[in-house]
C-alpha cells in the first residue's frame, strides 16, 4: 500500500469530481477549477447556477461547447499552473472563460492568451454566466434539467466545504489575496446553516469550514445575530454540531477567543472535530515581523498547552513558510526548535516565492534557492519524525473513520478525526470490507502506523 505523503503544495484543494452525463443536444460546459477549497466552492456555485439554466458539465474538453478556467494567483507557480491551464484549454477546446483569482489580473492574461473569450475577477457569478450566455446560449427543458436542493457538488457525496466569509483583514507582505478578494465580508449566520442543513439532508456526513480567516467570522457584521444564529465563530460551530455531522475548522487564526472554542473540541457529542488548522507560518519575532504577522511565538506555544490541557485529543495542522526574505540559519534553526515543542501533529510547507504584486517582493537579503530547498528538506524531515512518533503511539487504539474509498481490490481508504482530505493522512483497511459503504463511519482498531497513515482493522458490532 503506498504511503500519504505531504502535498508540496499543502492549500490545494481536492480534485473535482464530474458525474454527470448530458443529454442529447444539451449545451455543455467544459470547468478546469484549480487552487484552494475555497476556489472550489466558487466553482460548485458557477456551475449550480448554470445547471440551473439547462447546462451540462463536462470532465473534459472534447465534449463541451466552452471551458470555463478557475485559475489561483496566491504563487508565481500557481498563476503558472494557471496560465498553463488555460493555454491547454484553448488548444484542446477554443472557447475559453477565466475566473477566479488570477481573473483580478485581466491584462497579465491577456498578454499570456490574447484568444481567450472573457475574463472575470473572483466570485464575480454575475460576470461568468454573462459571458457564458454570449458564448453559449442556454436552451433550459424544464421538465428535464432539474437542480439537486444543495446544488452542484465537486466533491465527494459524503463530504462538502462550506465557505463562511470571503476576503481578509490581513496584511501580511508575502500575500495578495485581500488584493484579489477583497476585505472580509462575512455571511449571515443564518444563511450558513441553512445550507449546512441542506448539505446534511442530502448525505454529507462532514461539513469543513473554510474562509481565508475563520476564527475573524462575523467581526465585520459585529456579529450579528438572526433568526437565532449568531455571526460569531464559536456560535457558528456550535450551532453547526448540532447538525449530526463533522464538523471540521480550517484556516483559524489563534485569536484568544479559539480557547473557547476547545470545550466543545472536547465534547464528543458537540460535533465539532478536536481539530484546528492554524496558518503559524513560522516561529522567529523578526521573520514573524517581515511578514507582517502577530510576532508572539510563546506566547502560541502556551495556548497550544492550554488546548491540549482542555482537549488531549486535540490534532493540530498548520503550514509554514521556509527561505523567507532575510531568514538567518538562526532564525530558521528557531522555527526547527518551536517545532520541537509544539510537537504539531499535521504540518505543510512552502518554499517562499515571490508573487507579483506583494510587498515581501522589495524585502532585502533573499535566499538562494538551493538554501531554500535545504531547509525544506530538513523542515519537512522533523515533521515527519514528529509525525511518525505520533501516529506510531495511535497503534492499538480504537477510532471512528470516515470511509471515503474503496478500490477495485477492496482496500478502503479512509479518515480519521484528525485528518482533512487531501492535505492529511488515511488509515487503509484492507480486509473485511465488503460489506463497507464509501461515506460510512466505522469503528476502527489502529494495527500499523507509517510516517504519515495509519492500517486497521473494522471493529465486529
Amino acid at each position: 500500500m503506498a504511503e500519504n505523503p505531504p502535498n508540496i503544495r499543502p492549500d490545494l484543494a481536492p480534485q473535482a469530481r464530474f458525474g454527470e452525463q448530458p443529454r442529447s443536444g444539451q449545451p455543455t460546459l467544459g470547468m478546469v477549477s484549480l487552487g484552494c477549497p475555497k476556489a472550489l466552492v466558487d466553482s460548485e456555485r458557477i456551475l449550480t447556477r448554470l445547471r440551473a439554466e439547462g447546462y451540462a458539465i463536462s470532465p473534459d474538453y472534447t465534449g463541451a461547447d466552452a471551458v470555463i478556467v478557475n485559475t489561483c494567483g496566491f504563487l508565481d507557480s500557481a498563476k503558472a499552473e494557471s496560465l498553463d491551464a488555460i493555454g491547454e484549454a484553448l488548444v484542446e477546446n477554443g472557447k475559453v472563460i477565466v475566473t477566479g483569482c488570477l481573473g483580478a489580473e485581466p491584462d497579465y492574461i491577456r498578454e499570456h492568451h490574447p484568444n481567450i473569450l472573457a475574463v472575470t475577477g473572483p466570485h464575480q457569478y454575475e460576470q461568468v454566466l454573462d459571458a457564458v450566455h454570449a458564448a453559449v446560449p442556454p436552451a433550459p427543458d424544464p421538465f428535464i434539467d432539474l437542480l439537486p436542493a444543495t446544488g452542484v457538488s465537486l466533491t465527494p457525496r459524503h463530504y462538502s466545504y462550506l465557505k463562511i466569509s470571503e476576503g481578509c483583514n490581513h496584511k501580511c507582505k508575502f500575500c495578495i489575496i485581500p488584493e484579489m478578494r477583497g476585505r472580509l465580508v462575512s455571511r449571515p449566520a443564518h444563511a450558513v446553516i441553512r445550507e449546512a442543513e441542506k448539505l446534511v439532508d442530502a448525505g454529507v456526513r462532514e461539513l469543513l469550514v473554510i474562509s481565508q480567516d475563520t476564527s475573524a467570522y462575523g467581526v465585520d457584521i459585529k456579529h450579528a445575530e438572526d433568526r437565532g444564529h449568531r455571526a460569531h465563530i464559536t456560535d457558528l460551530a456550535r450551532d453547526l454540531g448540532t447538525l449530526g455531522a463533522w464538523i471540521r475548522l480550517h484556516y483559524v487564526y489563534p485569536y484568544p477567543h479559539v480557547r473557547d472554542m476547545i470545550p466543545l473540541m472536547a465534547d464528543p457529542k458537540s460535533g465539532v472535530l478536536p481539530y484546528l488548522d492554524i496558518p503559524f507560518q513560522h516561529a522567529h519575532p523578526d521573520v514573524l515581523k517581515r511578514m507582517a504577522r502577530p510576532a508572539a511565538a510563546s506566547k502560541t506555544l502556551d495556548e497550544i498547552a492550554a488546548w491540549r490541557a482542555t482537549c488531549p485529543d486535540i490534532t493540530l495542522r498548520s503550514t509554514f513558510i521556509v527561505g523567507y526574505p532575510g531568514e538567518t540559519e538562526a532564525e530558521f534553526q528557531t522555527l526547527l526548535d518551536w517545532l520541537d515543542e509544539a510537537q504539531l501533529d499535521r504540518v505543510g510547507c512552502f518554499q517562499y516565492e515571490n508573487v507579483d504584486g506583494a510587498r515581501s517582493n522589495a524585502l532585502p537579503d533573499h535566499v538562494p534557492a538551493e538554501v531554500k530547498q535545504d531547509r525544506w528538506n530538513r523542515f519537512m524531515e522533523k515533521a515527519q519524525a514528529i509525525s511518525a512518533q505520533k501516529l506510531a503511539a495511535k497503534v492499538g487504539h480504537t477510532m471512528d473513520v470516515i470511509i471515503d474509498d474503496i478500490d477495485e481490490d477492496g482496500v478502503a481508504t479512509c479518515r480519521t478525526k484528525a485528518d482533512a482530505p487531501e492535505i492529511d493522512g488515511n488509515l487503509f483497511i484492507d480486509e473485511n470490507t465488503s460489506a463497507l459503504q464509501v461515506g460510512e463511519i466505522v469503528s476502527v482498531t489502529v494495527d500499523e502506523a507509517s510516517e504519515y497513515d495509519l492500517w486497521g482493522a473494522v471493529n465486529t458490532r
